[in-house]
């Protein structure tokens, strides 16, 4: 009875309560991106160019605001997470078998949905006949100008930090998490001595967690802002003229999806359906801000409340952040190829083949950095002699691909998360069945 009593206490974050705030917000969101929507295009349908400016530059300020909330708790986060559960796994061999299995996960989804793009791109041809004509150059400087230092250097640099602090204040994910490693692999090898920090980081871990649920209340006030003002300024007619383009991309994405649910279900069976309800959230923040980094904190919660072992959470899901970008991986190759058939370039298989393994690496030396994927298409289309200036075709496109980009990102670092919880038989029972047996 005692037990029983213990574990209810244990669980208590899940009683009613718990779901109706987490119902609660998850409907406000959606709330959010509707009214969003409605009013963006009212804004958009007086025609008025420079009240509509003024409008999508002001209201845009509420997703800058949630965005900077969310990325102050980042790098603490990661970092406190991350070094205790390195250190409380116990010894270089168990971070080994976690790196090994979790990386065996990222590179074989990584290559899935690189070939999934690679595919849908040229069964559909979205690039074949386009006019030139639509194209905006305003914004290609802005993605152009990041690939000047496109290197071997550069993919380096993005990977070892020469500087924690820098790492942290520049939410370098993939430099902090290297950090990390080193830090909690000698945490751990210093035994008892040791324990005193862990303890500590612990304890700044769930400081940082709560923190996380106050951040989390400004959501729809950001999902608000971001959906209003892309409408704004895009209108709804931006879907019409790019239907071929953005419907072959949504057809990539839902073959990703069926792949990921199908694996998903191979490894967790029924357990799926209530991974994704714990999922839904985070994906429509995901989805609504086009950002996954976003909903890190969130993720890592809902995660462990799933029955996700924390140190395996805290392990994993930063790597995830850095290798395991599965909707923008798709997106790579279907833009890249997309370039070269919209000015008539015959790519054949062997040189899209090793497109494709150019993608696979260096979109691991660009994590962070702003909009990532359009970056790594850039620099690949110049690696190959596309004209780079066709990244102006996809960019009034773009922020609607990044939401479907996103959301899939959450639910590819979700799925891996549990899996490798799995294979290393630390994911808890679903409470129900849980209590059954105590009782």
């Amino acid at each position: 009875m005692i037990n029983s009593i213990d574990f209810i206490c244990v669980g208590k974050s899940e009683s009613p309560t718990y779901f109706m705030k987490k119902n609660f917000l998850t409907y406000s969101i959606i709330g959010a991106m509707l009214l969003g929507v409605a009013v963006g295009y009212f804004i958009h349908s007086t025609g008025q160019q420079e009240y509509i400016t003024t409008y999508s530059g002001n209201i845009k300020l509420l997703a800058t605001i949630f965005i900077r909330l969310v990325q102050m708790i980042i790098a603490p986060l990661v970092f406190s997470t991350l070094v205790v559960g390195i250190a409380k796994l116990g010894d270089v061999k168990a971070v080994s078998r976690l790196g090994g299995k979790s990386m065996l996960w990222f590179f074989t989804a990584s290559l899935i949905s690189l070939l999934i793009g690679l595919v849908m791109v040229n069964y559909f041809e979205p690039g074949v006949g386009m006019n030139l004509a639509v194209a905006d150059s305003s914004g290609v400087a802005d993605v152009t100008g990041k690939t000047q230092s496109f290197s071997l250097q550069n993919f380096v640099e993005h990977i070892v930090p020469k500087s924690v602090f820098e790492a942290m204040a520049t939410n370098e994910i993939l430099q902090l998490v290297v950090f990390s490693i080193f830090f909690g692999i000698a945490l751990s090898g210093m035994g008892q001595y040791g324990y005193p920090l862990i303890k500590a980081l612990d304890v700044v871990a769930h400081v940082v967690l709560k923190m996380v649920g106050y951040v989390m209340m400004t959501a729809p006030l950001g999902v608000f802002g971001a959906i209003s003002a892309v409408i704004a300024t895009r209108g709804l007619d931006i879907l019409l003229t790019y239907a071929r383009y953005f419907g072959a991309f949504i057809a990539g994405i839902g073959a990703l999806w069926v792949v990921l649910m199908a694996v998903g279900y191979l490894v967790l069976g029924k357990r799926l359906w209530e991974l994704l309800q714990r999922l839904f959230g985070s994906m429509v923040i995901a989805f609504s801000t086009t950002s996954s980094e976003a909903v890190f904190p969130k993720l890592t919660e809902e995660l462990k409340r799933f029955g996700c072992n924390e140190r395996i959470v805290s392990f994993i899901l930063p790597l995830g952040y850095s290798f395991n970008l599965d909707g923008s991986m798709m997106y790579m190759t279907f833009a890249s190829i997309f370039i070269a058939q919209v000015y008539g370039i015959e790519l054949d298989l062997g040189t899209q083949l090793t497109m494709l393994l150019v993608l696979m690496l260096s979109s691991k030396g660009v994590a962070g950095v702003p909009r990532a994927s359009l970056v790594v298409v850039a620099a690949t289309c110049g690696m190959f002699d596309i004209p780079v200036e066709g990244i102006a075709l996809i960019l009034p496109i773009d922020h609607f691909c990044d939401m479907f980009r996103s959301a899939t990102n959450v639910l590819g670092n979700g799925l891996a998360t549990t899996a490798v919880s799995k294979w290393e038989g630390e994911l808890a029972e679903p409470r129900e069945k849980v209590v059954a047996e105590v009782v």
